[in-house]
């Protein structure tokens, strides 16, 4: 039998599921978290999974949602801790990665400053109330409004072999084929800081431009029931693993100017490829009098995820590229950085 789950006021006894909203207190004001507490009748694993850390980003929450109506109770072994709307002013107010409320992008701050601002106060709240308890976190984002992305799992090493092995294997259970590795566990996103303390914890990232189609959201359902089979949280339904590619990162490239995006790549994410150090990946045009910033790739690499908008500035990020990763090759200072699709870097290259 499991313990009794409990989140704020609203709690699960064994065999039960629970759903409603707990508050948080963010300082100058609060926010209304939405949970989905289900308490299995056996023992088992905790698992956390949260979407709409950003807003501008529909499937993820929409995935969410569709899960927590499917897990019964009975056929759970554990604990699943469901938040789909894990940054409300982001998703309600605004739109895009950082929140309305001061600017900030909580997958830049995790774990959080319970004494610092809105934004820092909610991400402390999560992994006090949520991240903290668990034994495996599964952060949910895709490519956001402006972003067209190819499907990937991410993960940080922490030098903790058991762990890493553990991180791999639930990487590879989604069904999803390109795993990124992150070769340290820095940075402010939300599984890095999970992996630092000690917590099997992965990105998936599916679908681009924030879609909101159900074909996208029921393949995401289905990636999240296989690596719920894998954890034991659900029975085995005797399916093999897909096969997975794995890639550490090469570069991110960001805007130096102002100006009309035109990016020389392809917007679909299924044919987005290969570039070589130097290829022209964009311009930057200036509207006011023609001016052209040409973009290039300081390095190598696939196009994993790229800028679709129009309209950037200094800083924007327009690109991240991802080569094979080789273990027994010594990493170069740009693997050990980090590009934040999903997860928002504060390291090298791109956004979220």
């Amino acid at each position: 039998m499991t313990d009794k789950l409990h989140i704020g006021p609203l709690s699960a006894e064994p065999g039960t599921k629970t759903r409603g909203t707990v508050t948080a207190d963010l300082g100058t004001l609060t926010a209304d978290i939405p949970l989905t507490l289900v308490n299995g009748t056996r023992p088992g694993p905790r698992v956390v999974i949260t979407a709409g850390v950003h807003g501008g980003e529909f499937t993820p929450i929409d995935a969410a949602v569709r899960l927590a109506d499917l897990l019964e109770p009975g056929e759970v072994r554990g604990q699943v801790i469901i938040c789909p709307v894990a940054n409300p002013n982001a998703v309600y107010e605004g739109r895009l990665n950082v929140s309305p409320v001061d600017g900030v992008n909580i997958n830049r701050v995790f774990p959080g400053d319970p004494d610092g601002g809105p934004t820092e106060r909610l991400a402390a709240w999560l992994f006090a109330h949520l991240v903290d308890g668990a034994d495996v976190y599964i952060d949910l984002h895709c490519g956001g409004i402006d972003q067209v992305l190819r499907d990937f799992v991410g993960y940080r090493l922490t030098g903790d072999p058991d762990l890493d092995k553990a991180t791999a294997e639930l990487a590879g259970s989604f069904g999803i084929e390109d795993v990124m590795i992150g070769l340290t566990a820095e940075g402010g996103n939300s599984h890095a800081a999970a992996a630092r303390r000690g917590i099997s914890a992965v990105l998936v990232e599916v679908g681009s431009l924030g879609q909101r189609d159900e074909p996208t959201a029921l393949r995401r359902v289905d990636g999240l029931l296989t690596a719920l089979r894998h954890l034991g949280v659900l029975d085995q339904d005797g399916s093999a693993p897909a096969p997975i590619r794995t890639w550490v990162w090469s570069a991110g490239v960001t805007a130096d100017a102002t100006g009309l995006w035109y990016p020389e790549f392809s917007f679909d994410a299924d044919v987005i490829g290969e570039v070589a150090e130097g290829d022209l990946l964009g311009r930057i045009v200036d509207p006011a009098d023609g001016t052209e910033h040409t973009v290039h790739a300081p390095a190598g690499g696939r196009i994993i995820y790229g800028m679709h908008g129009l309209t950037v500035a200094p800083g924007t990020e327009l690109a991240a590229l991802a080569i094979p990763w080789d273990p027994d090759m010594p990493p170069s200072p740009d693997t050990l950085s980090v590009p934040g699709v999903g997860t928002g870097s504060d390291e090298a290259a791109p956004r979220h």
